[in-house]
């Protein structure tokens, strides 16, 4: 008879589930790969928003996409991503000095997407800055002086790195997928949902951008996908801990009732 730990280990996504969700993101990179270097789908989708009559992107300073979008709902998503965090934080210190016996489960979701809110954008943002891409309203086609680069282009002699790939904007509200966690591991549909739903919200703060002319469709849809990753990362890193200090606890177990 195998002897159990005093406390199981929080596990919010099972091994095959995250192997599907990982093979998922492999795909999903070659679409988003396939779409930026294959097509021409964020020239199309620029062009139609583009006025070549007055040499400008419409939306680029109307009130909903610069005002609110650009500001006040980046403004609110930053400050509920930094209260998650003090959240997290306090709930370690509490963790820490305080013995707290909260619920295992409850304090990994709450540090996933703590971590998430402070990750997702700052990963996004040095990436950007790392990039050479440059944002449509900064290319010769849209009234700018700038060449039209895909991923992996070199840059031209002389050409200044654009710093626009992936799109930062949409990452205030792309960290939000990780609220996913709550219904896991029992509820995964509604898991799904939420993250689906969470998505949906993050490109449409992108798309915003993108009617701004601040940047291409694939901007965005790299940006879903990172935010994506770095949360799938943070679950199994994060499990992974409890689970690797439980390990010897169930080896002392099994050599006990073994000898028993």
């Amino acid at each position: 008879m195998r002897a159990l730990p005093p406390q199981a280990a929080p596990v919010l996504v099972g091994a095959r589930q995250a192997w599907r969700v990982a093979a998922a993101l492999l795909a999903a990179a070659g679409v988003i790969f396939w779409l930026g270097r294959c097509t021409d789908i964020d020239l199309m989708l620029a062009d139609a928003l583009y006025d070549p009559g007055v040499h400008a992107f419409p939306w680029r300073h109307a009130w909903l996409t610069d005002t609110f979008s650009h500001v006040i709902l980046k403004g609110l998503l930053s400050a509920a991503a930094a209260g998650v965090v003090l959240a997290a934080l306090l709930d370690a210190w509490r963790a820490r000095r305080m013995r707290d016996s909260r619920d295992p489960l409850a304090r990994l979701r709450l540090r996933v997407v703590a971590l998430s809110a402070l990750l997702v954008p700052l990963v996004i943002s040095a990436l950007k800055q790392a990039s050479i891409a440059h944002c449509p309203w900064d290319l010769a086609r849209y009234g700018g002086t700038e060449p039209y680069l895909r991923l992996f282009d070199a840059l031209p002699f002389g050409v200044p790195p654009g710093h626009c790939l992936p799109a930062g904007h949409a990452s205030s509200a792309l960290w939000l997928v990780s609220l996913c966690v709550y219904w896991l591991p029992l509820r995964t549909r509604m898991a799904g949902r939420v993250a689906a739903a969470a998505l949906a919200f993050g490109g449409a703060v992108g798309w915003m951008q993108q009617l701004r002319g601040a940047h291409f469709l694939t901007h965005t849809l790299w940006s879903t996908w990172i935010a994506c990753a770095i949360v799938l990362a943070l679950v199994l890193v994060l499990q992974w801990q409890p689970l690797r200090r439980l390990h010897p606890l169930l080896e002392e177990g099994d050599t006990v009732d073994e000898a028993a």
